[in-house]
C-alpha cells in the first residue's frame, strides 16, 4: 500500500511538472483565454475518445453521473479560463504563485465533503503560503487584475479537486475525465455562441498555435487529466492540492529560461515563492511520518 501511495506521489510532481509547461503554453499561444480553453477542451476530449475506442472501453455513464460531471466539467473549464486570463493580464509567475492559495482553499473544503474536522496543521500550511503570496504581492502590486483572476481559478481547482477525491470512489478515471472535459467544452461552445463568436476567423490559427494546442490538449489535458484523477485513489485532495504548489516553482523555471526578462522579478518574490517551497516539502515530510507510524502500529497489533 505504501509503495502504490509513493509511486503516485511521484507520478504526481509529473503530473506538476506537466501542468507547469501548460501555463508556458497558454503564454506562448497567442489566442485569447476563452478561445484558448474551447480548443484545448475540445482537443482532449478527441484524444480521450480515440483512447476509449483503441481500448474498447465503455462510454457508459448513469444519470448520476452525468449530472456530477455536468457541474464539475463547468467548474474545471471556468477554472482553466480564469487561468489563463491571469497568465494573458500579469505573467507565468504571478499566475502560477496566486494558484498556490489553493492548498487553504482546500483545506476549508475538504471536511464539508469528507465529513471530518479541519485539521489546524491544514491551515497553519494554508496561511503560511498566503504569507509567502503576501511577500511577493506586496512587491508586485501592477499584477492586481492578474492576482484577482487567479485567486478565482484557485478556488475553483480546490472544489473541482475535493469533488474528483469523491468521484474516484465510484467512477474510473478515464471516464470522469472524459465526460468533465467533454461537458466543460460543451459550456465554452454555448457561451461562444450566446455572444456570436464563431466564425471562420475563429479557427484561423497560426502554424505555431495549433503546434501548441495539440501539445497543450493531449499530454498537458488528456494525459495529466487523467492521471490527476487516478492518483486520487491513493491520496488525499489536500495532499494533492498541496503538492500542487510545486507548480509555480516548476514554471518559474521553465519561464525564465524561455522568456527571460519578462518573467524575471524582486527577490522578495522568490522569497514568498521559496516558502511555498518549504511548505510543500514539510507535509511531505510530516504525511510520511504519519504513514510509516500507522504502518508500525499495525505491524505491532498483527504481532500481539
Amino acid at each position: 500500500m505504501l509503495e502504490n501511495k509513493l509511486k503516485n506521489y511521484l507520478l504526481l510532481h509529473l503530473i506538476v511538472f506537466i501542468w507547469g509547461f501548460t501555463a508556458i503554453l497558454g503564454a506562448l499561444i497567442t489566442i485569447d483565454a476563452i478561445p484558448l480553453v474551447f480548443f484545448r477542451m475540445g482537443l482532449a476530449v478527441l484524444f480521450i475518445a480515440i483512447f476509449f475506442l483503441v481500448k474498447k472501453k465503455s462510454f457508459y455513464l448513469d444519470k448520476t453521473g452525468l449530472l456530477k460531471f455536468l457541474v464539475t466539467g463547468i467548474i474545471i473549464a471556468t477554472h482553466w479560463i480564469f487561468f489563463f486570463k491571469a497568465i494573458k493580464v500579469s505573467n507565468v509567475s504571478v499566475a502560477l504563485v496566486t494558484m498556490s492559495t489553493g492548498a487553504f482553499f482546500t483545506s476549508l473544503i475538504e471536511p464539508i465533503f469528507f465529513k471530518r474536522k479541519i485539521k489546524p496543521l491544514e491551515i497553519i500550511l494554508g496561511l503560511i503560503v498566503i504569507v509567502g503570496l503576501y511577500i511577493i504581492f506586496n512587491f508586485e502590486s501592477q499584477y492586481k487584475l492578474g492576482i484577482i483572476y487567479a485567486l478565482i481559478a484557485s478556488f475553483l481547482g480546490s472544489l473541482f479537486a475535493v469533488l474528483n477525491g469523491l468521484f474516484i470512489k465510484r467512477y474510473d478515471a478515464n471516464r470522469i475525465s472524459f465526460y468533465q472535459l467533454l461537458f466543460g467544452v460543451l459550456f465554452v461552445t454555448v457561451y461562444l455562441l450566446i455572444n456570436n463568436n464563431f466564425s471562420i476567423a475563429f479557427f484561423d490559427l497560426s502554424k505555431s498555435d495549433w503546434m501548441y494546442l495539440v501539445l497543450l490538449s493531449s499530454v498537458c489535458t488528456a494525459y495529466a487529466f487523467i492521471a490527476s484523477v487516478k492518483v486520487m485513489e491513493y491520496l488525499s485532495p489536500y495532499t494533492v492540492m498541496l503538492t500542487i504548489n510545486l507548480e509555480p516553482i516548476y514554471a518559474i523555471i521553465l519561464a525564465l529560461f524561455i522568456f527571460g526578462d519578462k518573467e524575471k522579478m524582486n527577490p522578495e518574490f522568490y522569497l514568498g515563492a521559496g516558502i511555498v517551497l518549504g511548505v510543500v516539502l514539510l507535509n511531505g515530510i510530516i504525511s510520511n511520518k504519519s504513514k510509516f507510524k500507522e504502518k508500525f502500529l499495525q505491524k505491532i497489533k498483527l504481532k500481539k
